[in-house]
């Protein structure tokens, strides 16, 4: 399998798992020394991130990758992903569906010791 695919599948993974609150693949796919910038400019680390995904706080109904490009580098030992995707999160206080567009960018590492790992993700707001 290349880099591409290997990636392509684990971000496909890791929002699945994000829906699923599945947080043991959530633990292995993000490094320990993640930086994860929300489209509001928040920012967690990867404890952080996990509590907010195990609480509620931060939910995710379902995924839709509407794009998604992945270039690696260095080797095959790093990538970097720029999608676009909308966000499910569940109904909105009018009841009604609430639903986020956003674009992104994700860097990937790959070691010896633990495969690649997500460091980095910053996401921005589109318009509807």
């Amino acid at each position: 399998m290349s880099a591409i695919q290997e990636i392509e599948q684990l971000e496909r993974q890791r929002f699945d798992a994000q829906v699923a609150k599945d947080l043991p693949t959530l633990e292995r796919i993000f490094a320990d020394d993640l930086i994860y910038t929300h489209s509001n400019g928040h920012q967690d680390g990867k404890a952080s991130y996990l509590a907010s995904i195990a609480s509620g706080q931060s939910r995710y109904d379902k995924v839709d990758i509407e794009a998604l490009t992945v270039r690696p580098y260095n080797d095959d030992h790093t990538a970097i992903v720029n999608a676009l995707i909308q966000i499910d999160l569940g109904p909105g206080a009018d009841g009604q569906p609430s639903f986020t567009r956003i674009k992104y960018v994700v860097v990937y590492i790959k070691t010896a010791e633990k495969g690649w790992q997500l460091v980095l993700w910053h996401a921005q707001k589109q318009a509807a």
